[in-house]
């Protein structure tokens, strides 16, 4: 009671006391007044739109960069607070990954269309009254973004409940095991349970070649492999097929996959539905040592990183690379490696008497061709180096020509000798990034989609192509 009288008259001195009309009521009721009170519309204001301070810059995920040709084109948009300018066309998504903040995604590539699949991209944008497609929704001046939100939280964890709904619990036996994007995001955004209890669906394998496995069970609709034939290889072999519960992916007709770029699907794929076929059940990528390094089958020299576990190559991956291969292989730079340790020539043969070869010894071999040399003049031997021989191994064949009195070494493939002095010399026209700006393709004996640029190859879907045909000419 007393400590009741004390708080009343220490309000009594800086408040306005405001007795009830009823005598009998024996309480007084005080009203403190402030400065937020007697101004309502400010402070909510205030509250909505705080003064931002000085808050420290952030990196954006995986190196995300723009470049504004004009700057009134730049429009600034709020992600959890955080202002950030972009230009005029960016979705909400990539606002986010410029302001530093990863948004989960199964159906969104930055090199594909936009298709909005998956919806695991939902974020929260006020004055709207649901969660938004991030991938889809474009980025509007003075947009508030909020990722962190539980609206957003319980939207993701509600669409991965879906997902899960008919994926097959394959993790220990699945190939893509370890660097599943399915399996990463279900325990960052998924939940401890699903109220799933009816009869996981299932969905025909489909067989398309002996590069890529199929477990379409697996799949969850994304297509990105889709998009990714018909966008960029140019082949129109992958589509949606049914609807609703029945919806798969698949070709139209029981055919292969018809395009030398058909082993990118495998690294675009979120989850194990598209697989590699040489390297199934062979390892896991925890244990392989990625080393870095550049293609040496073709000319555009991909940018690629070999997996190996202990002296054996197990699969090649590709390597972003913006100026070259962007970050596409062709399968024959994917799978080439089976070359080392299959229909290898293990032992050295020799023909017999009766036409037929049969394995001999090292040293028998080796005896059988110094017979040979030494029955030759010195300065009728050759020796003549592949395109693809190593300087190594070149300069070995010189030394022991060199010891047998000749000097006689060619290489294969040696033309004509460009002047180096000047860059023009022994550079093309243009780089292979800057395909996409050129009027025109001269190609003269070749197959562009086999060899040279295979793994550019959508620009000449794009660019008109000139091929010219100089054996019909005259002399």
């Amino acid at each position: 009671m007393g400590l009741g009288l004390l708080a009343t008259r220490a309000l009594r001195s800086s408040s306005r006391v405001l007795r009830s009309q009823n005598p009998r009521n024996g309480f007084i009721r005080t009203i403190v007044s402030t400065t937020e009170l007697k101004n309502a519309e400010a402070a909510t204001a205030a509250a909505q739109d705080p003064a931002p301070a000085d808050l420290p810059p952030r990196t954006p995920v995986g190196g995300a960069r723009f470049h504004l040709s004009n700057p009134e084109d730049a429009i600034e948009v709020f992600v959890d607070g955080y202002p950030v300018k972009i230009p005029k066309g960016m979705t909400v998504l990539q606002a986010c990954e410029v302001a530093g903040v990863d948004i989960p995604r199964f159906c969104y590539h930055s090199r594909l269309s936009i298709a909005g699949n998956c919806r695991m991209c939902l974020v929260e944008v006020e004055k709207s009254p649901k969660p938004v497609a991030s991938c889809a929704m474009p980025a509007l001046p003075g947009m508030k973004i909020k990722t962190d939100t539980p609206l957003a939280k319980k939207a993701r964890e509600g669409v991965m409940e879906f997902l899960l709904m008919n994926h097959p619990l394959d993790c220990p036996i699945c190939d893509q095991g370890g660097e599943c994007d399915l399996q990463d995001q279900s325990m960052a955004f998924g939940s401890d349970r699903g109220r799933f209890t009816e009869v996981k669906r299932s969905v025909v394998d489909k067989n398309l070649g002996p590069l890529v496995k199929t477990v379409m069970t697996r799949c969850i609709q994304c297509t990105r492999c889709v998009r990714f034939a018909t966008e960029i290889a140019g082949v129109q072999d992958l589509g949606i097929l049914g609807r609703g519960s029945g919806e798969e992916i698949g070709t139209y007709v029981e055919r292969l996959m018809t395009s030398e770029l058909s082993g990118n699907v495998i690294d675009i794929c979120p989850v194990g539905a598209l697989t590699s076929k040489p390297f199934a059940f062979k390892a896991r990528n925890w244990e392989l040592k990625g080393t870095e390094t550049i293609d040496v089958t073709d000319a555009v020299g991909s940018n690629i990183r070999i997996d190996s576990r202990g002296p054996e190559v197990m699969r090649i991956l590709p390597r972003l690379n913006e100026d070259i291969n962007e970050e596409w292989i062709s399968d024959k730079t994917r799978f080439f490696y089976d070359g080392l340790k299959r229909q290898r020539l293990n032992d050295p043969m020799i023909r017999g008497a009766d036409g037929r070869f049969k394995a001999v010894s090292w040293r028998d071999a080796l005896a059988v061709v110094a017979e040979v040399i030494h029955q030759v003049k010195p300065e009728e031997i050759v020796g003549v180096a592949g395109q693809l021989s190593d300087a190594e191994s070149m300069m070995a064949l010189k030394d022991f020509l060199n010891r047998m009195g000749s000097n006689n070494v060619l290489c294969e493939g040696n033309g004509m000798h460009p002047n180096a002095d000047l860059r023009s010399g022994y550079l093309m026209n243009s780089s292979i990034s800057g395909l996409e700006k050129v009027d025109v393709f001269l190609l003269v004996g070749t197959q562009v989609m086999f060899f040279h640029f295979n793994t550019r190859c959508k620009f000449f879907l794009t660019v008109s192509v000139a091929v010219w045909d100089f054996s019909s000419l005259e002399h």
